[in-house]
């Protein structure tokens, strides 16, 4: 699949994966600061923001999607970086690739299988009928209701958007997405990589915790561990100049 992509600087590639829900946009302002050191690629993953949906999706899928792009645009040896679900797949794409990666880059996201914890979210989602909607405050009205997060929110209102006068569209595949929770949440299989590998954890989330990292070390020999302070799941967007003095700290050295 030909996945939507922006760049920003030049250099050494560093690629950029989005979490579950999440698109480009998300981190256009962090590909903007890491633009002075690194060629800095953001990608839309299947079913996500501006790239193609489709029935199929899984996490090798997903592989196989980035390995196509990385061979258009000639990527060699990237620094990946993903958040969540994208943390989970750039796992996943150094698994099958284990001499692809020049670094990597796991913000938030552990090794293990997760319990499911996004049914409120898509309860909103289901709540919520596009066609009879004439405003996006009426959506956002919805979501109040299910989600007390604003944060949250507004993370999910960026993906409504005008897709006609007078018709509004998700850019996100939720019923597939939905569909595919069981494989989200899976386990990465317990594969041993040498890759130098950086988890960034939330001090607020429950993503990672210490009682995890035993079992990070057994997957990444060669791991790091960052802890951000007053930071949840969204670390790069509750503490960005904290978050992105981690990344340049790591991927410098």
């Amino acid at each position: 699949m030909k996945l939507f992509y922006k760049q920003f600087g030049s250099g050494k590639p560093l690629v950029i994966l989005h979490g579950l829900f999440g698109f480009s946009d998300n981190w256009q302002s962090h590909a903007k600061k890491l633009a002075d050191y690194y060629q800095v690629t953001l990608v839309d993953l299947r079913n996500h923001g501006h790239s193609p949906w489709s029935e199929e999706f899984s996490y090798q899928l997903m592989v196989q999607d980035l390995d196509e792009l990385f061979n258009d645009l000639d990527i060699q040896a990237p620094i990946l970086l993903g958040h969540s679900m994208g943390g989970k797949l750039a796992m996943h794409f150094d698994q099958t690739f284990p001499d692809r990666l020049q670094k990597l880059i796991v913000v938030d996201m552990g090794v293990k299988a997760y319990m499911p914890h996004h049914n409120h979210i898509l309860a909103a989602i289901h709540a919520i009928d596009l066609t009879v909607l004439s405003a996006r405050s009426q959506a956002e009205a919805i979501l109040c209701k299910y989600i007390d997060s604003d944060g949250v929110r507004q993370f999910l209102l960026k993906n409504l958007f005008w897709k006609e006068k007078g018709q509004l569209a998700w850019r996100v595949n939720f019923s597939v997405l939905e569909k595919s929770m069981p494989e989200i949440l899976s386990a990465l299989p317990k594969v041993e990589s040498f890759t130098t590998t950086l988890f960034i954890r939330g001090e607020l989330s429950n993503y990672i915790l210490d009682e995890d990292i035993s079992d990070l070390e057994s997957h990444y020999p060669d791991m790091h561990l960052a802890t951000v302070p007053n930071a949840g799941h969204w670390v790069h967007a509750e503490a960005p100049d904290l978050f992105i003095d981690e990344v340049l700290a790591f991927s410098l050295r």
